[in-house]
């Protein structure tokens, strides 16, 4: 198993050298529709929030304060909504940044995976400082997607070039190992035991690995050639796993070792996003529909929500307790759906 280590190296951009300042945007909407599934579904809001022009939003975080960050990939920053005024903070993230995931550890400070960088970004939620946390020279390219933490605290990403690593915050100290199969890692959590999952896009498996030493243990779900996109673990630990090239919903369940699949409605699915809310409820982004999903894993239905004003493009999914959040890459907005 090949890694590249790099001892405790960082890049500390002071905040007043990211230039943060807010934009004020266009009032929030929201958009009523009309959701039905297999013997019908009640009517919920879907609420949107335009973010500026060519931010090309890909990944969207909760914040501890009640606004939500999400990476401005076409724009090289990371911003923050305030849902309550529509105001967004923009975090320059340094030249050259093209973020891709963010997420949220338990002090509230957010982590971006960022590939025009090449390496993993904190950015203090208070003053705004930006630190970086570079992959080794002997890495470029790596084309970082998405980040969890594990339950010592250390930060595992992904990169689509055919890696994968882990970056212990404490220590600066960062790791990067060759991904089993080369090009694909793609979206990746961990389980409530701690174990790491990442889905693999090029490889069409997803993969398991060892928290402790780094060790992958490849997974083949039952379809040949799925595209295993994102993946998201539930409260029993069954790891769900968006199947872009099937067109399905996939789970898989470690102490049984069983996979069993689903069919998205429609005539060409392409699901993209998944994500499991608090109360098991699975919800993907489905390109082909222009739509978010809901699944009931006690049903094995679906709920499909209209995205309104034309392609949407959510490419990632994350929520808190009673809010569903989304990045519509295409539209420059978020979106979110409130449950009651």
């Amino acid at each position: 198993m090949a890694k590249a280590v790099v001892g405790a190296m960082a890049v500390v951009l002071l905040a007043g050298c990211t230039s943060a300042g807010d934009t004020p945007t266009a009032a929030p909407s929201t958009a009523h529709e009309s959701t039905r599934a297999s013997g019908g579904a009640p009517q919920l809001g879907l609420e949107t929030f335009p973010v500026p022009d060519g931010a090309g939003p890909h990944d969207v975080a909760p914040a501890a304060d009640g606004g939500v960050w999400f990476t401005a990939q076409h724009a090289g920053y990371l911003g923050h909504l305030a849902p309550d005024t529509g105001r967004v903070r923009q975090i320059p993230l340094g030249p050259g940044s093209a973020p891709h995931g963010v997420i949220v550890d338990r002090g509230g400070t957010p982590w971006v995976t960022d590939g025009g960088l090449n390496a993993i970004v904190r950015v203090d939620p208070t003053t705004f400082a930006v630190t970086r946390f570079p992959l080794p020279a002997n890495r470029p390219g790596a084309n970082l997607n998405t980040a969890t933490f594990d339950k010592r605290g250390a930060l595992w990403f992904t990169g689509q070039a055919g890696v994968y690593g882990r970056l212990v915050p404490a220590t600066g100290r960062l790791e990067v190992f060759d991904a089993p199969g080369g090009r694909g890692p793609y979206g990746i959590t961990t389980t409530p035991t701690g174990d790491v999952y990442y889905a693999s896009l090029a490889g069409s498996h997803i993969v398991r690995i060892d928290p402790t030493t780094g060790a992958p243990t490849v997974l083949q779900p039952p379809t040949r050639g799925q595209g295993a996109r994102r993946i998201w673990s539930d409260s029993l630990g069954r790891v769900w796993l968006t199947e872009w090239n099937a067109g399905q919903l996939g789970r898989y369940d470690p102490p049984t070792g069983e996979w069993k699949e689903w069919h998205l409605p429609g005539v060409h699915p392409q699901p993209y996003a998944v994500y499991v809310d608090g109360r098991d409820q699975v919800w993907l982004s489905d390109f082909g529909a222009n739509a978010l999903l809901r699944f009931d894993p006690a049903t094995e239905r679906f709920t499909t929500f209209a995205l309104p004003d034309g392609r949407a493009d959510v490419r990632q999914i994350l929520g808190r307790f009673g809010e569903v959040w989304g990045a519509a890459s295409a539209q420059d907005r978020l979106v979110v759906i409130r449950q009651s």
